[in-house]
């Protein structure tokens, strides 16, 4: 017995097919992300080579790392010191961890909203590409800021000699925020997805 034939789509209306086709309008700006994407890239390569050049004692690019980071001191520093690497280190980490945040929104808001990837079976297709939708996007989205928030605290108390208390305390109150909406946008996500759809 043979298997019946598909039925062909049937063909849109101009209005709901003008409609449909308005998504492409959120191409420009994932496009605008990847360059985005390249400027981070190049910061990222400018904090290194000024982070290696001064292990070598090259006191300008020790300088342009002190500014960068807001690092001060009440004796002049002249060279390396572990701090400053912590500081500089955890820039580069905060980089890394902004850049995986735009990868997520290109990819899996293209995917989502946009128009398919068709990445099946390919082998560098990420795990969490495979069952993506609004929700889940939202809920990855909030664990990234998490991450990258607790980054910037950590930069902060490393370097709180440098800053004031206020600045300490609404940094603390803007994580605490932070965690407590992603905390939210998961609890959310868990009440309306049916539990056997859940991965």
């Amino acid at each position: 017995m043979t298997p019946p034939k598909p039925k062909p789509p049937v063909p849109m209306r101009p209005l709901p097919s003008l409609i449909f086709a308005s998504r492409w309008l959120q191409l420009p700006l994932y496009l605008g992300l990847i360059l985005a994407q390249a400027v981070y890239v190049f910061h990222f390569w400018v904090e290194l080579v000024h982070l290696i050049e001064a292990a070598f004692g090259n006191s300008a690019s020790l300088q342009k790392l002190i500014s960068s980071i807001g690092y001060k001191s009440d004796i002049e520093v002249v060279a390396l010191n572990e701090t400053i690497i912590m500081l500089v280190v955890l820039a580069l980490i905060d980089v890394v961890m902004i850049s995986n945040l735009l990868i997520m929104v290109i990819v899996g808001g293209y995917e989502t909203f946009v128009s398919r990837l068709h990445l099946d079976g390919h082998p560098d297709q990420p795990e969490w590409l495979s069952h993506v939708n609004a929700s889940v996007l939202k809920v990855k989205l909030a664990t990234a800021i998490i991450g990258i928030s607790s980054i910037h605290l950590l930069k902060t108390f490393i370097n709180a000699a440098n800053y004031d208390l206020k600045v300490l305390m609404w940094q603390t109150i803007i994580h605490t925020v932070f965690l407590l909406s992603a905390l939210a946008i998961a609890l959310t996500d868990r009440i309306m997805t049916p539990a056997t759809e859940r991965h």
